[in-house]
């Protein structure tokens, strides 16, 4: 089992995740990391190894207990299988715009692929994301509530794809949707019900065989 983390590489890990979401990875150096955590850079090196091996644990952070929360769903009786994708939507949107500088940082990661490193992380990111869709289709599937020859690709970028927009988008649809009074917990509340529910009906008329 991997050991926990100590206070400072966890502060670490936020000081880099920080600056890579302000400059980039590349754009951000060593010692960029070292100074702004008040550290000599040759700590970064003996927790981590590298600035590469830095982002990999950030990924790694970051995505910890999805696989965990997704066993957990296709084990629970209590939930029908388009109920289950229903709360892997709600977990993936809560995910993201309760993670905006990580999610920032891949979006601007992809953009610029410049990184072989990084966009090897992504894309098996990418990959377990398809994964989890996979697993609750197929259990659908399986049941009969399902349509067959689904495009797993395609679902995972309609619910990813979607809610990272909307978070680069957020100040554009608070001011489309004349919110800019309301707070900005009662706007992100609004954002996630609104991402929901939208998501939640596309899923519904790509999955059942309702019309």
């Amino acid at each position: 089992m991997k050991p926990s983390l100590s206070t400072k590489q966890l502060q670490l890990l936020d000081t880099a995740e920080s600056l890579f979401s302000q400059k980039g990875f590349d754009g951000t150096s060593v010692r960029d990391i070292a100074e702004a955590a008040g550290i000599n850079t040759a700590m970064i090196s003996y927790y981590f190894g590298s600035k590469e091996k830095l982002m990999e644990e950030i990924f790694e952070r970051k995505s910890l207990n999805i696989k965990e929360k997704v066993a957990n769903l296709l084990k629970d009786d209590s939930l029908n299988p388009l109920e289950k994708m229903y709360s892997l939507v709600d977990m993936y949107i809560e995910g993201i715009l309760s993670r905006k500088t990580f999610h920032r940082i891949l979006l601007c990661e992809q953009i610029i692929n410049q990184n072989p490193s990084i966009i090897t992380m992504l894309d098996k990111m990418k990959t377990k994301n398809s994964e989890y869709i996979n697993d609750l289709i197929r259990l659908g599937q399986r049941k009969g509530l399902f349509k067959k020859n689904i495009d797993i690709p395609m679902m995972t970028n309609t619910l990813i794809g979607t809610v990272s927009h909307t978070l680069v988008n957020l100040d554009f649809y608070k001011t489309y949707h004349h919110m800019e009074g309301l707070k900005d917990e009662e706007f992100e509340r609004v954002v996630k019900k609104r991402l929901s529910v939208h998501i939640k009906n596309i899923y519904k008329a790509i999955l059942t065989h309702e019309s």
